[in-house]
């Protein structure tokens, strides 16, 4: 699903990423752990293509079979946003929309007709236990709730893999622990693949394979 060699990146004189090589297979749950300034979250960022690896280096990332390297911005912002879905700490729903329109938005952005996908929205919102939900807007859900309608929205394209980025790190013990089962269920039920940056142990040793980075490189793991 992921092949990745030679990943480094500069942040000015700092060297954050050292030459990252890793392969993540289809339907393979992976986190991703070590102390902050490990290069974690900029690793996630540049498997997501939301940033990129130094180009001097020679790097390489091919995702669900596609060089995104290769891609020039606007191809590459499509295959984001088709077959990529991405979970944040903080949810990033936005607040004047319900919990339907929010999960709705990615697939509008990819040009998807409104009936198809608000009958595909109800049903992951059905599938994640919000049908009764559909109408509220993020001011009125729970923290694990909104959480859950951000699970939706990243899993409204059918997107080959799912990026999470601390995904449990603004949620009580009860929440976060629901949020890992449906993680697990996801991928047992729709084959999903998930790489997980977290700092939560119980998610990390969940995962089937934890990747250790120190000081910009895997040193455990691969």
């Amino acid at each position: 699903m992921i092949q990745a060699a030679n990943i480094h990146k500069y942040y000015d004189k700092l060297h954050v990423l050292k030459g990252v090589d890793l392969t993540i297979q289809k339907g393979e749950i992976v986190s991703i752990v070590g102390a902050s300034g490990a290069g974690k979250t900029t690793l996630l960022q540049i498997l997501g293509t939301l940033d990129k690896p130094e180009a001097a280096s020679a790097p390489s990332l091919v995702i669900d079979g596609e060089d995104v390297l290769a891609m020039k911005d606007k191809a590459l912002s499509r295959f984001r946003n088709s077959r990529l879905g991405f979970i944040f700490q903080f949810h990033q729903l936005l607040p004047e929309f319900t919990a339907l329109e929010n999960v709705c938005i990615p697939a509008f952005i990819g040009g998807k007709t409104k009936a198809a996908t608000e009958t595909e929205a109800k049903k992951l919102l059905d599938y994640l236990g919000l049908s009764h939900r559909t109408g509220h807007k993020p001011g009125e859900l729970s923290g694990g709730e909104q959480q859950r309608v951000a699970v939706a929205r990243a899993l409204i394209n059918k997107p080959a893999v799912i990026f999470a980025d601390e995904p449990s790190g603004n949620l009580d013990t009860a929440s976060a622990e629901n949020l890992h089962k449906l993680f697990f269920r996801l991928r047992d039920e729709m084959g999903q693949t998930f790489v997980i940056v977290t700092h939560n142990t119980e998610l990390a040793d969940m995962a089937d394979r934890k990747l250790v980075m120190s000081d910009g490189n895997i040193v455990a793991g691969i």
